[in-house]
């Protein structure tokens, strides 16, 4: 399976073909509209120039953000993770502990960091794990249509990219349910 930086660099390789244009071009293309926002960019690219959302979103997220382009590296992931839980120290023996079960599904379980959260994944994205506050963690399951019941509920506003969350404020709650649910996703993606 591909990481995210050679999806990402696949595309970049991949852009002068597809869409006439390499991304350089683009990004003095999109630097031209003026007014610097996501969806602004996003619109123009798509509807002036015919590109797909894919390449649109790529072109609009890194003319806004450069430093999207580098490279995620360990030492980057674990700089990520640390800013995750800067103030929040609480909360990082639930992250550790999640990752700890998280690794034991299985070997195919990739950890990846990003600015605001972590998320596991296999073939496919099954679960998150974000600070949300000072004081709770979140724990962001895709499980299809499971019933929300008690501490498993619907996603709802949280987080678009997954179904379910359990709020976690102690790594004592990190409990048989909750990675009997863990597994569910891991097993479902």
């Amino acid at each position: 399976m591909a990481t995210p930086d050679e999806m990402l660099q696949s595309m970049i390789a991949n852009m002068p073909e597809k869409t006439g244009r390499s991304l350089d071009e683009w990004l003095v293309l999109a630097g031209t509209v003026s007014e610097r926002k996501h969806g602004k960019i996003l619109a123009w690219l798509k509807g002036e120039h015919g590109l797909t959302h894919g390449y649109a979103n790529l072109v609009a997220t890194v003319s806004l953000n450069p430093e999207r382009l580098a490279p995620q590296t360990a030492g980057s992931e674990a700089d990520l993770v640390e800013a995750q839980y800067a103030g929040k120290a609480g909360l990082r023996p639930i992250h550790d502990r999640l990752m700890e079960v998280a690794r034991s599904l299985g070997d195919d379980v990739e950890l990846a960091p990003k600015k605001a959260y972590v998320s596991l994944r296999r073939s496919k994205q099954f679960a998150i794990v974000q600070p949300s506050t000072r004081t709770r963690l979140d724990l962001g399951l895709n499980l299809g249509a499971m019933p929300p019941a008690g501490r498993l509920e619907a996603a709802g506003s949280f987080n678009a990219m997954v179904t379910h969350r359990v709020r976690l404020q102690g790594a004592d709650e990190v409990d048989g349910a909750v990675i009997d649910w863990l597994r569910a996703a891991y097993e479902a993606s």
